[in-house]
């Protein structure tokens, strides 16, 4: 993935019981409902980059 396929939404802090608060932006951008859909978390340590992905196999569960 190379930087001009990234799209920047937004900053935000990481709270103290780990949770990030997610940019209301991905609901338009992104086929998802909150409280239903779910994100495979990975990481690239080369560019020391978390990566959510829509759990494809889940959603429509």
């Amino acid at each position: 993935m190379k930087n001009k396929d990234l799209i920047y939404l937004d900053t935000y802090v990481l709270q103290q019981d780990m949770r990030i608060r997610m940019p209301k932006s991905i609901l338009e951008n992104l086929d998802i409902v909150k409280g239903k859909s779910k994100f495979k978390v990975y990481y690239d340590k080369i560019n020391s980059q978390l990566i959510l992905r829509v759990d494809e196999d889940n959603k429509d569960k």
